[in-house]
This record gives structure tokens, sequence and C-alpha cells, in this order.
């Protein structure tokens, strides 16, 4: 009895003291990012750790591994308790719990969800197998993690259960143990051991309870030093995570934990993420949180279509290039000089073993955890040694499949549009396209880089005159009708904005529209990481909306668009400017914001617009989500209804609504060229084919664009030939102009 509660004590003061050490370094090294406030709303901070944690709301979404996840995670939860009687086993061998350490209902409880445990490590094993990235390879979310330090795990859980039981079992079989019944497996174990006698099993007690003990402190040292030290810190990442209802919008820039005055930055600001102790406290503890899962990974369009971009890769690289990084910055070490490491050497040096095994990640592909990884830059190709590659970099649609599937709320899209940032404002190093689509932004205001002139041409031949604002708005206009730039220059989208007009004009909604004023709301600069730009859009834009909506009250500044990156930009993003920039002061925030469909779907329930006759004969069509109306701003349902409510029978791709896969435009892709791997626009095309849908409809001018390109690509190759693409506003249109007809004919 004492011998073993002297080896207990001591054991776990060791490893308590060697876990310390540790905890403290961990923490230093994440506390020496840049400041960001995440302390704000506490009830939903609060809400969100009883959700995510103990609700395990986002891991059950995957329904089998989930719920072994969840099992698992409640299985540390209740054997806690099991852990606070062996301890006190040490001192005691009658201890249980007060008050509640003879219930039968935590005996079986503990036995109950110990008995799940190893349920859920089977059915973690057979998904590690069936997923094994050796035979899978890109196709397994598991591809690049750390596949050994997985089984480890398992084994080690494993481990926990059996000990357990061997020292419950031999404390029943000694009359030691807290529970009568409900307990049945340790009683069950315990019957077994009866035989053995006493002294046998005094011995197979107490071998039993320093092994559970010891087991549990080799795993709090294995889960420090590994991937699994999501077990201590997830929960404190899901507790500071961005709160908006969706992705909705990108963070502003800050520096030092303030935002970026551009007319008179600090000569200590950082622009963006040049280097890896430039991200803030929260980047690095997303680093550390990545469980490695892969659940990102095997939701993105990009990686999904054979681009180097896996979100999963992204976040290792930079968790390992801090990791390499850290006797640097927290250890008191010099920085080592760059000039004195050939990176390239290394480089082609590695071999196969080396790294992730996959020659996309950029960390992979140079070996070594000492002054080689602390010499890289963050950003280059595989010649300079680059931990990210610039594909990497600029294969991202800013979709957000990625941070809308983590588990452990990492930011992943909020990292890479960073980088892009420091790329373009500091390096001036992007995607040639983008300097065009810079310029058509500077000199005109918009993306395509027409002329402000044919900003009306949509409502040319409409069947009523669109009012135009001429610095009057009237008491009875409810909404400002903002076009849009697609709206305004592309052919197909123009068919959208002119649908759309035609219904607020038939269900009498007095609307008026900027014209020549409009201009781009900044956001394809913003996502490719042209920060200043957007910002001289937005006040640009800002200006107007203030003038316009002078002397309205908050509750009547209502904007309809189209457009969900517009929407997106204005309702969620200019808001952030307000303190940053003089004209968003006072009466920024104050716009509400609506996508058309919104507006629309309430118009069908108020009996404004009635759809009489089916679109298309009740033709079968297919809805494709799009990414900043769904994923960003939570928007599934108002379109589908519309479909619904235009007499067509919708047909879901596999994967839709918040698992939705993008067109590929998002990020300023739009812009930009795609020259690795299948086309994304082309992926979505065969997956809406699959459907035998002979319509593809969608809410956005940009999936829009995209989505007619691939098909015409695919009915070149005689591919859905009768298929076309229209937006749920031309349905709805249809089917109610269809109706007025037959009424005129009836009523004649």
């Amino acid at each position: 009895m004492v011998v073993r509660m002297i080896l207990g004590v001591l054991i776990t003061l060791g490893v308590l003291a060697f876990a310390g050490r540790r905890a403290k370094f961990l923490s230093d090294l994440i506390k020496s990012g840049q400041p960001v406030d995440r302390f704000d709303h506490l009830r939903s901070r609060l809400w969100a750790q009883v959700k995510e944690v103990f609700g395990q709301r986002k891991l059950l979404k995957w329904s089998i591994p989930g719920t072994a996840h969840a099992f698992t995670f409640w299985g540390f939860v209740i054997l806690g308790s099991v852990y606070l009687e062996a301890y006190g086993t040490l001192f005691d061998h009658d201890f249980h719990i007060p008050l509640i350490g003879r219930w039968a209902v935590l005996g079986f409880a503990q036995d109950f969800i110990a008995v799940m445990v190893v349920v859920s490590l089977a059915a973690f094993a057979i998904i590690r197998l069936r997923q094994a990235p050796e035979r899978r390879q890109r196709a397994s979310r598991f591809y690049g993690s750390h596949t050994g330090g997985a089984w480890l795990i398992l084994f080690m859980i494993f481990n926990v259960i059996w000990t357990m039981f061997l020292f419950r079992g031999s404390a029943a079989a000694l009359g030691n143990f807290p529970y009568d019944s409900g307990a049945f497996v340790s009683l069950g174990v315990g019957e077994l051991l009866e035989p053995a006698g006493h002294t046998a099993n005094e011995w197979i007690e107490s071998i039993g309870l320093l092994a559970h003990i010891g087991v549990m402190l080799s795993f709090v040292i294995i889960i420090l030093h590994s991937k699994h030290l999501h077990v201590f810190i997830a929960p404190i990442n899901v507790s500071t995570k961005r709160l908006p209802d969706g992705l909705g919008p990108l963070l502003p820039m800050e520096s030092h934990g303030k935002p970026i005055d551009f007319e008179d930055p600090d000569d200590e600001d950082v622009f963006g993420r040049g280097k890896v102790e430039d991200f803030t406290w929260k980047g690095m503890l997303d680093f550390a949180t990545c469980t490695e899962c892969g659940r990102c990974q095997s939701q993105c369009p990009a990686w999904n279509t054979g681009k180097p971009l896996s979100p999963k890769l992204v976040i290792m690289d930079l968790r390992d290039h801090l990791f390499a990084k850290a006797p640097y910055l927290v250890g008191g070490q010099e920085m080592p000089d760059h000039s004195g490491v050939d990176v390239l050497a290394l480089a082609e040096s590695s071999v196969n073993g080396a790294g992730h095994h996959v020659p996309e990640s950029g960390f992979g592909r140079v070996p070594g955890e000492g002054p080689e990884q602390a010499a890289r830059p963050l950003v280059g190709s595989a010649e300079v040694g680059g931990v990210i590659d610039p594909d990497v970099l600029w294969s991202c649609t800013t979709c957000g499949a990625c941070v809308e599937q983590c588990p452990v709320d990492i930011e992943h899209v909020d990292h890479i549009v960073d980088m892009r940032r420091y790329q373009v404002m500091i390096e001036s190093d992007f995607p040639g396209e983008l300097g065009t689509l810079f310029r058509n932004l500077e000199n005109k205001g918009n993306p395509w880089g027409q002329n402000n002139s044919a900003r009306m041409d949509w409502a040319k031949d409409l069947p009523f005159e669109v009012p135009v604002y001429d610095g009057v708005l009237e008491p009875d206009v409810e909404y400002l009708y903002w076009i849009g730039c697609a709206g305004s220059f592309d052919d197909n989208a123009k068919k959208t904005v002119r649908a759309t007009a035609e219904l607020l004009h038939i269900a009498g909604v007095k609307f008026v529209v900027l014209g020549n004023e409009e201009s781009c709301t900044g956001d394809p600069a913003r996502r490719s990481g042209n920060e200043f730009l957007f910002q001289m859009m937005a006040q640009q834009t800002a200006e107007m909306l203030n003038t316009v909506f002078d002397g309205r009250e908050p509750d009547k500044r209502k904007i309809i668009t189209t457009c969900p990156h517009c929407m997106n930009t204005l309702a969620r993003e200019y808001p952030q400017l307000e303190g940053m920039i003089p004209s968003f002061e006072g009466t920024n925030g104050h716009w509400e914001v609506m996508h058309h469909t919104q507006v629309l779907n309430r118009l069908v329930r108020e009996g404004k617009l009635t759809p009489v006759k089916p679109a298309d004969g009740g033709a079968p069509v297919t809805y494709h989500d799009p990414c900043y109306l769904g994923r960003h701003n939570k928007v599934y349902e108002p379109p589908r209804e519309l479909v619904g409510a235009a007499g067509a029978s919708l047909t879901e791709m596999p994967r839709h609504a918040d698992r939705s896969l993008c067109c590929g435009a998002g990020g300023a892709r739009m812009w930009m060229e795609e020259n690795i791997g299948k086309r994304i626009n082309l992926e979505r095309v065969d997956e809406a084919l699959d459907t035998n849908a002979k319509e593809v409809v969608t809410g956005c001018p940009f999936c829009r664009v995209m989505i007619t390109d691939g098909l015409v690509q695919r009915q070149s190759e005689d591919k859905g030939t009768d298929v076309q693409v229209r937006d749920v506003s031309q349905m709805l249109l249809e089917s109610v102009k269809r109706g007025a007809t037959t009424t005129s004919k009836q009523g004649g």
C-alpha cells in the first residue's frame, strides 16, 4: 500500500513538472503572436463552448465518426471520475467520491461510456483503414496527416480502458469496490478474478492501479508533444473563434492589435503576414489546435480538383514552421542568418520519407527542424524553399468550406487572405491577371474595365421606366436596388437584374437604382489581398449611400442586391470600417441589405407575386448554392422555396447547402486563370449533369458565369445539350408571367 502510494505520487509529480514546463513553452509561443481581441460577447462564446465542445455540433455533421468522437469525448469527461477514484485509492482502499461515490448510476455510466469508447476505437480504426492514404492517396482525407501518431493515440486510449477494468475488477474481487451494482463490466471482471485469491488480487489491483495512472500520465506527455494537443486547447480555440452568423466578413487589417491607418501608417505597422511571427496569437492557437482530421481537405474545391491547396496542410505547415522557429521566438536564441542556409539544397536532398509525404506540402519538401526551417520565407516557390507555395496561396476561392467543416473552428480563410495581403501590398508579388483587375477597379470603378456610362444598359427595353436616384429619395421608395458590376456589365447577369426589377414592379414595390453613380463595393480587391484599394472603394461607396439615405430612419435604409458578394460586403464588411474611415462615422451599419431571393420569397408569401404556371412545364431543376449566400450568410431556404413556388421539381446535388461545392469564382478567382488540375466549374457542372436535371439555377452572377462556361464546354462534348442555366428570379418571372397571361386571356 505504502509503496504504490509513493510510486503513484512520485511519477505524478514528475510528469506534472515536465508537462508544466511544456505547457509554459506552448503558452509563451502562442502569446508571442500579434494581439487580437477575442474576449468580447462572453455569453455567445460560452454558448459556443456548450454547443461545439460539449454538444459536439460540428463533429456530428458526419454521423459515424462524429458519434464515435462524441462517445470518446464524453469518455474523457466521465472517466475523469474514475481517475479521481484511482488517486483516492492510492491513499485509502475504501475510497469513494463523497456523496455520489456509491451511486449505482455513476458506476453504470463509467462502465457504459468505457465500453462505448472501445466501440468508438473500433470505428476509428475501420475508418482509418478504409481511408488509408497509402491506398487512396489524395482521395483520403488523411493524406498528409501524421497517421502513425493517430494509431498511437488509439492504442493509448485502449490502454486506459483495459487498465481501468483490470484495476476496478480486482478491487471488486477484494471487496473494495465502491459499487454493489451498476458497474456491470467491472463487477463481471471481479467475478472472473475472484478465484485467483486475495493475495493475487491485491497484486493485480496495485499493478492495474499504477498502470492505469501511468497510462494517463504517458498520455498527457504524448498529447503535449503531438497534434492531439487539441484535447487541451480545442475548447480555448472554440471559445475565442470569430462570432459571425455564417462566415461572413473577412477580418480588417490590424497591426499590434489596432486598425491600420492607410493614410498615415506607423513605421512599425505589419501589413498582412510576411513571417510566421506576424500572425496573431489566435492564428498561432489555430496552428497548434489542428487535429489533422482532414475534414477541411475533403471539402476543399481546390484540393478536389487536383490543385496543391489543402487547408489542412496549410495549417500543418504553418504550425511546423512556427515550432521550428520557436527557439528563436521565445527561446532566446538569435535568429539564424538566411544567407547561411542553402534551402534549395535541402529541398533537393529531401527523400520520400521526409515531411508529410506530400509533394504539394511546402514544409514536407524541406526536411529538418533546425535553422534551415527558421530561415525559410513564409511564402515562396520550391526554388526558395517557401513554407507556403504561391500556387497554394492563390488557389483559394475563399468559399469557406474548410471553416464550415472544421470541428475546432480554425480560421483557414483569414490566414490565407492575410498572407495574400502581404504579398500584394508589400511584395507586389501576385498573379498577373490581378494587375489588370486592380487597374480596372482604380480607373473604371469596376472589375470589367467598362465605362460607367454603360451601367444602365441592362434596363433598356424593359416595359417600364426604371427609377434612377436623382438626389432625393422619395418617402414611398422602399428599396435601393443595388445592381452591382456583374448586373451592369455581364450579359447573363443583366437578365437576372432585369427579371428581379420586373418582379418588383409587378409586386408594386417602389425602388430606385443609383445608375451611373454606382461603383464596385471592393469585394474582389479585398479577397485578393489589396486592402488599401478595398478601403478606398468602400469609402467612395459609403459616401454615396450616406447621401442617399440621409435623414432616413435606420430601419428604412433597405438595399436589395442580386449579388451575394455585394450583399456580404455592404452588410457585413462595411460596418467593420466604422471608426477607421471618417465617412463611415455615425450612419454606417444601419443599412439592411437583402438578397433578391429573400425579398422575392417574402413577396410570394405575402401574395404580391402569384406563380401560376410551372416554369419550363415543371421540368426537374437542381439548385447551386452560392458560397457567399449560403455558407457566408446562411441563406439556404428562400431560393429553394422560390424554385418550389415556380412549380419546378428540385433535385439536389450530392454536395449542397453548407457542403455545396464552390463554382470556382470566389476569392477573386473569377479574374484569374485556372491552369492546375480540373477546372472547379467543370467539377460542379458534372455534378449538376449527374442529377439529370434540365436546368441549373443559382442566385449569384459569378456562379452563373462559371456554371454557364462549364456547361458550354460540356455541351461541346455532347453532354447536357438540353440543359440551361438561369437565376431563380428568371424562373419565378416566367411562372408569374404565365399566370398573368392566362388571367388576361380569361378576362378578355
